[in-house]
């Protein structure tokens, strides 16, 4: 690839890199303006990825505007380790996510999940009560339990429904208690559950309590997070092909500049 085809594609690159950066940035600042905790505790982390991206970006584009060795040797390594952060984080997500799938249900459209089906680091994320009490806050925050009664409004409707997860997970009691169904929000609790099983004590019909302590409830999460990951995951198989590219094409970049400066 010749000098001034590399510099071109390198520059436009960066160029367009460093307006996606300054998107995330301002996209963290106006997280940082919401009043509820959960989205802003992802404030600094999306401001600090924001800031990464302009950076790299930005010596980048540099580099490539006025063919700097040095510049282009340092946007190459700081390149390279994005790459292998990539690869690194997209395999352990595929082994983290490898465990845990949903048990079917008669008379269910979806599945219900069981915590102990999942990986050792789920159950540990989990069953951290730090961490627990900053999901089950953000869980209760979210409405999605009280939102049921609200998207069926009959018996039939919510018994035929297709819930997801967390629906499952921490909206109801798990079906092994036997509670009678009411409707979408709320079950006959006076009747003694079948089951010996803790989550069935612990489930109430009260908005803030649901399930949200229950085991039934981190599964859903769990498996919630499980779907989220391997998207995530796949992206990054995609970013990591984008990116070598960009390194290929850098790397052309950086010996044209070598090569300049050699004969200079």
């Amino acid at each position: 690839m010749g000098v001034s085809r590399s510099n071109f594609v390198i520059r436009w690159i960066n160029f367009c890199t460093m307006l996606l950066a300054l998107s995330v940035i301002i996209f963290g600042v106006w997280m940082s303006t919401r009043h509820d905790s959960c989205r802003r505790s992802l404030t600094l982390p999306v401001l600090a990825l924001g800031a990464f991206i302009l950076i790299i970006s930005l010596i980048g584009f540099l580099g490539a505007l006025k063919n700097s060795f040095i510049l282009l040797w340092i946007y190459l390594i700081m390149l390279c380790v994005i790459l292998v952060a990539i690869l690194a984080f997209t395999v352990l997500a595929f082994i983290v996510t490898n465990n845990g799938s949903g048990h079917s249900v008669p008379g269910l459209r979806y599945k219900e999940y069981q915590l102990k089906d999942y990986s050792s680091w789920f159950l540990k994320q989990l069953n951290n009560t730090h961490n627990w009490k900053h999901l089950r806050s953000c869980l209760v925050k979210s409405e999605d339990c009280n939102n049921l009664s609200k998207k069926y409004k009959t018996l039939k409707q919510y018994k035929s429904a297709k819930l997801t997860p967390i629906e499952a997970g921490c909206c109801r009691p798990p079906s092994e208690c036997g509670y009678p169904v009411i409707n979408a929000s709320f079950y006959d609790l006076s009747f003694q559950p079948i089951s010996s099983k803790h989550d069935c004590k612990l489930y109430r019909n009260s908005r803030t309590v649901k399930c949200y302590n229950c085991d039934s409830c981190k599964a859903g999460v769990a498996q919630y997070m499980k779907i989220e990951w391997r998207v995530v995951a796949i992206f990054n198989v995609i970013l990591f092909v984008v990116l070598s590219m960009v390194y290929f094409v850098g790397c052309c970049a950086r010996r044209n500049a070598t090569a300049n400066r050699v004969k200079a």
